[in-house]
């Protein structure tokens, strides 16, 4: 064994190890989280990307290989669903997510059949694959730069941009790699690399996050508080922002923002964030406002008055955007639609 494939061994085996010791961690004290069980599965891809090389050299074309090549290669789909999982602590991931990901999932199973049947690859499922590589990657990182701001939890807003930006930096790169590698000399030089830029961003990664207080990054969604329920002895800030929300119902203004909302308390935007997470108990400044509007509907919806009133309208009334984000948050916090909720309150 050369110097320079001993350094590559010992670069892909400290890479696996923290990736190992890092899921193990997050197994043992947050597997009842969805977030932390996404980002395991996350780290099993990304493994599979820095072994898939190793086992392709030595047997080309053995089903093990192929098999590994195949998981390495849905990294991309994997950061996509714990992008939205952890930054909207989502309490489940969803159908359309979930087919979107399963239809992406059969291009590398049906190039792996392509390829025993034939000993030849698809270069249209290839193609086919590698779009969606960037597409998914893409999506991620668009998700985790758009709702940056509705973050509450502080440790994981500090810690968001450098974590994703750095693994859907990779996993972009990663993918450029893959469709030149074979096509210029340095190859081999371009992949050793980089996965030594693995090892080091995985170690610091898994350094910073060690020291922070875990829970709050990776903890399973409580249920959220309702609207006006401040603490026993409120804050003269949490007193004044459970009136404001509830004379003024700031929440009925689509696209609100915490730094509007703290404008219009008069507050400084750090204050309210800490507030809204540390005694009010919400993680996302969209649950918070969902809270008020949900309770606007709530009323509404048993309210015999307004029986006819179409259910959009009395959504649209309370702030939400469209019908969509509606009935997810209502079915999330009410375990059954609207209209059944209302059929039980008025029937």
């Amino acid at each position: 064994m050369t110097g320079l494939a001993a350094i590559d061994l010992m670069v892909r085996g400290g890479s696996v190890t923290l990736f190992l010791l890092w899921s193990w961690l997050l197994f043992r004290d947050h597997a009842q989280a969805l977030a932390a069980r996404m980002a395991i599965a996350l780290n099993a891809t990304i493994m599979c990307y820095i072994l898939s090389s190793l086992f392709w050299d030595a047997h080309p074309f053995s089903l093990h290989a192929m098999v590994i090549d195949a998981i390495s290669v849905t990294a991309p789909a994997a950061f996509w669903l714990f992008a939205h999982v952890w930054f909207s602590d989502s309490k489940e991931i969803g159908w359309r997510r979930w087919a979107l990901v399963g239809a992406f999932a059969l291009l590398p199973l049906y190039q792996l059949v392509h390829i025993r049947l034939t000993g030849q690859f698809s270069m249209a499922c290839w193609i086919a694959v590698r779009i969606g590589m960037i597409g998914f990657a893409g999506a991620g990182l668009w998700r985790a730069w758009a709702d940056r701001e509705n973050d509450l939890v502080e440790p994981r807003r500090r810690f968001r941009k450098a974590v994703v930006w750095l693994i859907g930096g990779f996993v972009m790169w990663v993918n450029l790699i893959e469709m030149v590698t074979n096509r210029m000399e340095g190859g081999a030089t371009l992949r050793a690399m980089t996965e030594f830029a693995i090892l080091v961003s995985t170690f610091v990664v898994s350094a910073a996050l060690y020291g922070f207080a875990n829970p709050e990054l990776f903890a399973a969604p409580a249920p959220q508080p309702e609207p006006g329920a401040a603490p026993s002895v409120p804050s003269p800030l949490a007193a004044a922002l459970q009136r404001h929300m509830m004379s003024e119902r700031p929440y009925r203004t689509e696209g609100l923002t915490i730094a509007a909302l703290a404008a219009q308390l008069g507050e400084q935007e750090y204050r309210l964030r800490r507030l809204i997470n540390g005694e009010l108990g919400f993680r996302n400044f969209t649950a918070f406002l969902n809270s008020y509007r949900l309770a606007e509907v709530r009323e509404a919806l048993a309210d015999p008055a307004q029986r006819e009133v179409p259910i959009l309208t009395i959504a649209l009334d309370a702030g939400f955007g469209s019908l969509g984000p509606f009935n997810r948050a209502f079915r999330d916090t009410e375990g059954m639609t609207p209209s059944e909720y209302r059929a039980a309150r008025t029937g």
